[in-house]
Order: C-alpha cells, then structure tokens, then sequence
C-alpha cells in the first residue's frame, strides 16, 4: 500500500489523486505544514521537510510530480503511456515544474494565500503576466481532448494540478477557452472529484 505523507489541502492531494486514477490502495498520513515537516520522524521521508512525500514497499520519494510519475508507472497505459507518448509526459509534466508552477505560485501567494496586509499587487499581476504566457502556449497545444492526445494521462494530471489553484481561485482563463474546457474535464473527472472531497474535508 502507498503511504502518502501531507494533508491533502497541500501538494499531496496530486498524489491522492494520482493514486485515484491509477486504482491503487492508499494511507494518507496526515502531516501538517509547520512544526510537523520538521520532526526528525517525517526528515527521513522528506528531508527538505516539506510535503509531500511516498513511502511504497522499501522505495521513498518526494516531489509530487516525481511521485505520481511513479504511480502512473505502476498502473500502466493509458494513464502512462508507452513510446513517443511517454516521452511527451515528461516534457508536460516537466514544463509544469518548471514554466507554470512558479508563475502559478507568485499570483497565488498574492492573490489570496498571503494574509491581505502581505500582499503585493504587482508581484500578483506578474505571476498572472507569467501564467498568461503559459496558457498561451498550452491553448496552442490542446489540439486534442488531453495535452498527449484522446486519452487522459498523468501529463494531464501533473499539469491540472499545478493549475488547480488558479481553477479554483477565480484566475481569469476568459482568452483560453481550450485550457478552461480541459481544466473542467480533468477536475470533474469521477477519481478527482473523490480526491477533491478529501481536500475539502481536511
């Protein structure tokens, strides 16, 4: 069974969801954020002592992203795809990290995760600046009904994930019709629905 360390109001709930779709019995170990990533207990299964991190069998990852890249290994096709396909998954989950994610994270902390005293309108209209851009390039992209063709992957999950702050929060996707009607497929899926419900609950 997976245990997956972090409540799922934090990055653990792309793990939860994650492992979800991929039909795979889960424990949720519910670490707070805080005082609790840095207990000596959870240093041996994150040491940045953050969350969220996987302990499946004798294998311990962090990263979420990595993580579910693993889950979706062991469930196979289609949520991960073989050949050229897998290649592709790496290259959006990849671009999440690396493009979205931190534009993502600057609008967010300033645009209602910071108490309002903390936060800084123009490093929020940045963040939208930087996220604009990358749903620029993804509009583009989504010829398909999924970011790597008919079938939804762990591409799409990864990717969904990162987003799911903006989804939620009231970001403007008014200029990408394509990525909004994407988004609502991924998180009106029946696994992330049961996912999200966990989130809210915690």
């Amino acid at each position: 069974m997976l245990r997956l360390h972090g409540t799922p109001k934090s990055r653990n709930f792309r793990c939860i969801w994650a492992a979800e779709e991929a039909g795979l019995p889960y424990e949720i170990v519910p670490v707070g954020l805080g005082a609790p990533v840095k207990a000596p207990s959870h240093l041996k299964v994150n040491p940045n002592g953050k969350v969220p991190a996987m302990e499946d069998g004798e294998l311990v990852l962090f990263e979420s992203l990595a993580i579910n890249l693993h889950i979706a290994a062991k469930a196979g096709a289609p949520l991960s795809p073989a050949g050229d396909d897998h290649s592709r998954v790496l290259q959006w989950t990849l671009w999440a990290a690396t493009e979205v994610e931190p534009s993502a994270g600057q609008w967010a902390y300033n645009a209602y995760l910071r108490p309002p005293e903390e936060r800084d309108p123009g490093q929020a209209a940045a963040g939208a600046a930087g996220v604009i851009a990358r749903l620029d390039v993804l509009e583009g992209q989504l010829t398909a009904a999924h970011v790597v063709g008919p079938d939804f992957t762990i591409a799409d999950l990864n990717l969904a994930s990162v987003l799911f702050g903006a989804w939620s929060n009231r970001f403007d996707f008014g200029g990408h019709p394509r990525v909004k009607a994407w988004l609502d497929r991924c998180f009106d899926r029946p696994r992330a629905l049961a996912a999200r419900k966990l989130r809210d609950a915690a």
